[in-house]
């Protein structure tokens, strides 16, 4: 599985990337990058420094450690994690355990989890349970299946949530009916640290949940934000003791709110997507105890995402809607009330989104279904598309990673790094 050049070849140091992509969301866990001078137009033929061809089946965006590149698949029965360097080379590939393969359909995959990195370890999960981890050189440190250990899963869809990383642990929600929990595992020998249950008697498939945490690190020490089963709870990362907790997020009890999109957190300020993206809640972090009357900053039931989870940068929350009639518009909210700046369509097309959006650079990428990402001006007083990019129609679930001027595009089928040369 080599990389086909597209481009004239880039030295070494010139495809090195600095800083980390170390979880699905970015540095700054809120769809944020960091870095200049990302691309804005791209084609087959313009600014693809080189493609590398996958096998098998999975969604997970790539994660990035140096100037190595995580992504995760299912093939031949087993699960697989694999790294790639800079040059588009492969590097390793590993097994962890037999797969379960995804769900029929185009979205289903038995590896929809983003891996984790802390730039030592890198941590993969996968719809069958397991969970392992390993340097980031390749070499296997520990592994475990948590259902085995914990009892099956019973999601009616494809297991989505991601592991995260707080100081000491790799961490792991589990939100179904039945049996729920928040575990954390010794980053070094992968022993439990410690495991808080997690059942809060929302109905049926409204207890199902395939969010990731969110890390949120405060002056007292490290907050794990859980969003899922018609609640939000902020668990203390040392102990998992649970801190505070709004509910309400289901206020008719309704049997099928099972929540995909993630929780977003930028300063102080927990955006929740809830009610398969009828409703945005956002909510000020503290407290203790039942905060819902108390710590609900606004609440919009005009914009949400089912799936996309909402980015925040410099004060602004973007939001894409991927339901019905309102697939492919674009909010711009601000973070403080709620109240919306700008907000536009995309082009209409039959495909949705699934990728959330990327804020790099003062500008918003979004990947639609079918490979297409449109570039949004972030910055502006205005709804604006700055360029609408295709390489090929390849299915897309993937978020667009944004590092050290590249973006790194993964499909169902390529992983893309793309270059900006004009």
């Amino acid at each position: 599985m080599k990389p086909l050049l597209l481009l004239a070849m880039l030295s070494a140091s010139s495809l090195s990337l600095a800083g980390d992509w170390p979880n699905w969301r970015g540095p700054h866990g809120n769809g944020t990058a960091d870095g200049v001078g990302y691309a804005t137009e791209w084609s087959a033929e313009k600014n693809i420094v080189w493609k590398y061809e996958l096998h098998g089946r999975g969604a997970s965006t790539p994660t990035v450690a140096g100037d190595t590149i995580f992504v995760t698949t299912t093939i031949d029965g087993q699960n697989k994690i694999m790294a790639l360097g800079m040059d588009g080379l492969e590097r390793w590939s590993k097994t962890l355990g037999a797969a379960v393969e995804g769900k029929p359909g185009k979205d289903g995959t038995g590896a929809n989890p983003s891996t984790v990195t802390d730039g030592t370890y890198v941590f993969a999960y996968f719809k069958s349970g397991d969970l392992g981890c390993f340097s980031v050189a390749g070499e296997l440190k520990w592994q475990k299946n948590l259902q085995a250990e914990y009892g099956e899963d019973s999601l009616w869809w494809d297991l989505g949530t991601s592991p995260v990383l707080t100081k000491d642990a790799v961490v792991i929600a589990c939100m179904q009916t039945g049996p729920s929990y928040v575990a954390a595992f010794s980053k070094a020998d992968g022993a439990v640290l410690w495991k808080h249950d997690r059942d809060l008697g929302a109905p049926e498939e409204a207890a199902q949940s395939y969010a990731t945490p969110v890390v949120v690190d405060e002056a007292s020490g490290q907050v794990i934000v859980v969003l899922g089963a018609d609640h939000v709870t902020a668990h203390e990362a040392a102990s998992g003791k649970e801190i505070w907790r709004v509910g309400g997020l289901n206020p008719t009890n309704h049997k099928y709110f099972r929540s995909i999109a993630s929780a977003a957190v930028s300063d102080g300020i927990v955006i929740a997507p809830y009610a398969r993206g009828e409703s945005l809640t956002a909510i000020k972090m503290g407290g203790h105890g039942d905060v819902t009357a108390s710590h609900i900053s606004w609440f919009n039931q005009a914009t949400s995402g089912d799936v996309p989870t909402p980015a925040i940068a410099n004060g602004r929350v973007f939001n894409c809607r991927d339901g019905g009639d309102s697939r492919g518009i674009i909010d711009c909210l601000d973070l403080l009330t709620g109240k919306t700046i700008w907000s536009g369509q995309l082009p209409k097309n039959r495909n949705t989104y699934r990728s959330s959006p990327t804020v790099a650079d003062g500008k918003l990428y979004v990947a639609r279904q079918d490979g297409t990402v449109f570039v949004l001006d972030a910055m502006g007083s205005e709804f604006k598309i700055l360029a609408q990019n295709t390489i090929a129609e390849e299915h897309t679930v993937a978020t667009p990673v944004c590092l050290d001027g590249k973006i790194i595009l993964r499909t169902d089928t390529h992983v893309y790094l793309i270059g900006n040369n004009g």
